[in-house]
């Protein structure tokens, strides 16, 4: 991985995400992922280029990968780019 994307760091956010945001996971995945009927998502992967989803959809699992609109530099650019995906995705779906 590149630009301070370490697989710790992956790990981490991802660890964080399915944790304590399985929603926004979800909101993801099909705000961004075009997987409109998922019922669950998990964050597999980030780098600086996108993340890797899983989503699942009618009890079968279905990869999803999600480009960012720009190369992140760190996990703080991460942080706060999911944020403002997830606010984005909300404001979208209303």
């Amino acid at each position: 991985m590149s630009n301070g994307f370490s697989a710790e760091i992956s790990s981490r956010i991802c660890k964080h995400m399915n944790e304590d945001h399985a929603d926004a996971v979800v909101i993801y995945a099909k705000a961004f992922g075009g997987v409109t009927d998922a019922t669950a998502a998990e964050m597999l992967s980030i780098d600086a280029q996108g993340m890797d989803l899983t989503a699942q959809v009618n009890g079968e699992a279905v990869p999803v990968r999600i480009q960012f609109d720009r190369v992140l530099v760190d996990a703080e650019d991460a942080h706060q780019t999911l944020i403002v995906m997830v606010k984005q995705a909300r404001v979208k779906a209303k």
